[in-house]
């Protein structure tokens, strides 16, 4: 850690060194240095649909900073954007992500409370898997001088998730249980670290058997996902959990609100069921949506029972909620000051190694979050699948007969 901060100090100085340089310089033209790497989605689809190429170096507007990218964070969320399976999806070709961190290299007119130099985490509506990242100061936090760019990159999105439908949704309070689905993956390592802050909180995990040797610290109760855990929670909770926080959907859903107690909060933030193989699948669409529990609003009435849905990117830049996610981006920078809670890595990855690293999110692999590094250089044959290209520089596409094959895992 001590290591990562003196050369940072080195790198930061040499950053305000050539700004200041640049100032008495002619602005050079998109061919001498104002391009940049990023990863690019050209069309929804498989993994042949992503390459990394070089693109224009944006600059900031108004209110905006920029960043000169140190790390990215991987979600399945970005799996679900590339199939073309998000309501809304942004029309290719487009720079995916959400979350980086990185340097401030400059700032835009009007724009207070960062300076050049500065370690920042931030939230991007897309654009975040590049070298070079703008964005609003309303999405822009400080980093605590003792957190490295792979923690801030394994940060943002997943606790900030966990902390508000835990205490902003849900009301965690002391003595409460709470059922977890995916508990390996980076947001329910997040959950049951915020947990562990409440006295008496009973948390039940379920997740894929092979990761319960690296997980089961982190839980009360652990489940495999194959079993039937409803009735082991049961046994151990005859009433329910007062919590139930589910990313999967589709049958999942009725078993986890019949595990509810009075007075207690299902939410869901993903649909992970509905993928399955590597495009879009209609039918595992459509399987996922016919699984789920119709809910009889009676019902719900007379079992005194909440159901929630929650979406942070929709609160951030949908429903405009900067300040409230700034407070409790605030609360967790101080939990991890205290070293409360602390992000779980699963693995680094070269920008040349995204298709690689998403492959192990869809296998879902991880065991906490898959970090894209940009100072990561790609092995050699992980570079050569990544990057693939024609003599016109165009992305070699797979054939139809490989497109529908399923991919075996990249890492075992």
């Amino acid at each position: 850690m001590a290591k990562e901060g003196s050369e940072m100090t080195e790198e930061t100085q040499q950053m305000i060194e050539k700004q200041l340089s640049n100032e008495n310089e002619p602005v050079e033209s998109s061919c001498d240095g104002k391009d940049m790497r990023a990863v690019i989605l050209s069309g929804f689809g498989g993994l042949n649909k992503l390459r990394v190429t070089k693109k224009a170096m944006p600059e900031p507007v108004d209110g905006e900073v920029k960043i000169r990218v140190k790390a990215c964070g991987l979600n399945f969320l970005d799996l679900l954007v590339r199939q073309g399976t998000i309501d809304s999806p942004p029309k290719p070709p487009v720079v995916p992500g959400f979350e980086c961190c990185g340097i401030v290299e400059s700032v835009g007119e009007n724009t207070q409370g960062f300076e050049i130099g500065d370690r920042v985490m931030a939230f991007v509506n897309y654009n975040a898997w590049a070298e070079v990242v703008c964005t609003s100061v309303d999405f822009i936090y400080k980093m605590p001088d003792e957190m490295s760019f792979t923690e801030a990159a394994a940060f943002s999105l997943n606790y900030v998730a966990a902390y508000m439908m835990l205490f902003e949704v849900a009301n965690l309070r002391a003595g409460m249980s709470v059922l977890v689905h995916s508990a390996g993956g980076s947001v329910g390592q997040a959950v049951a670290q915020l947990c562990s802050t409440v006295p008496n909180v009973t948390v039940f995990g379920i997740a894929s058997c092979f990761k319960h040797t690296s997980i089961k610290g982190s839980v009360t109760h652990l489940f495999d996902r194959s079993t039937d855990y409803i009735q082991e929670v049961k046994k151990i909770s005859p009433e329910g959990v007062d919590i139930v926080l589910d990313c999967l959907s589709g049958e999942n859903t009725g078993k986890s609100l019949s595990l509810l107690k009075p007075l207690g909060t299902y939410i869901l933030y993903g649909a992970s069921n509905m993928v399955t193989g590597e495009t879009k699948s209609f039918f595992s669409f459509a399987k996922s949506w016919w699984q789920v529990e119709k809910v009889n609003l009676f019902k719900l009435y007379e079992e005194n029972k909440v159901i929630a849905g929650f979406s942070l990117l929709s609160l951030l830049f949908k429903q405009k909620k900067c300040s409230l996610v700034k407070l409790v981006m605030e609360k967790l920078l101080h939990l991890y000051k205290e070293k409360k809670i602390k992000p779980v890595v699963d693995s680094l990855w070269a920008l040349e190694e995204v298709k690689e690293a998403m492959q192990r999110i869809h296998d879902r692999g991880n065991i906490g979050k898959l970090i894209l590094d940009l100072d990561k250089p790609p092995t050699p044959l992980m570079a050569s699948d990544s990057t693939e290209t024609s003599e016109a520089g165009e992305e070699e596409e797979e054939t139809e007969g490989d497109d529908i094959k399923e991919r075996m895992p990249f890492i075992h």
